[in-house]
């Protein structure tokens, strides 16, 4: 039996029909300057958490800052086939992304798309007509943080090791909960 909505003790759910996420260190292991197919590991619960989103209906934007490509250290074909293998790993058919954003630019470049530049979500939110508040960006990085609240939209770090949480300064001053695990993030969040 179900609780109906507004009667004592029931929970609304919020609203979820959008996730971006960021790769490396969110949904694989992170290796800095990923160049090698053979180096992507998924981090425990990806594949499930994402089989449950994709399940419910949610869009998943993979959205990754890439400046190895913009330093000319690794070629935009490399990333691709790196995200190939992502795909492949997660085993949830061929295009389990709505959209993937690669932002090849370096820090140092006037930012197109590169995190915390809002614009993929901003595009992303107003091609598939997803309300700000239905939409959330999960990330290991200040950047990735920065770049929901700068789209309006919600923020989760992810911190697969809790002895080595990365900016625990920003995430606290940005107000962005931490999750262990993008499974964990969905189960606290969105039941």
């Amino acid at each position: 039996m179900t609780t109906p909505p507004h009667a004592p003790g029931h929970v609304e759910r919020p609203p979820l029909h959008a996730l971006f996420l960021d790769r490396d260190g969110t949904l694989i292991e992170h290796v800095p300057y990923l160049r090698d197919p053979a180096d992507v590991a998924l981090l425990p619960g990806v594949r499930e958490a994402l089989a449950a989103a994709l399940a419910a209906g949610v869009k998943l934007f993979l959205f990754t800052n890439q400046s190895g490509v913009g330093r000319g250290m690794f070629t935009l074909a490399e990333v691709e086939a790196c995200n190939e293998r992502v795909v492949e790993l997660l085993g949830l058919g061929p295009e389990p992304f709505t959209a993937i954003c690669i932002a090849p630019e370096t820090p140092d470049e006037p930012p197109r798309y590169r995190k915390p530049s809002p614009r993929f979500i901003h595009e992303m939110l107003h091609l598939h007509g997803i309300a700000a508040r239905a939409a959330w960006m999960l990330g290991d990085s200040p950047v990735d943080w920065e770049a929901a609240i700068n789209a309006g939209i919600r923020a989760a770090a992810i911190v697969p090791d809790p002895l080595a949480p990365k900016e625990p300064e920003r995430r606290a001053e940005l107000g962005v909960p931490a999750f262990p695990s993008v499974l964990d993030w969905l189960r606290a969040v969105w039941g």
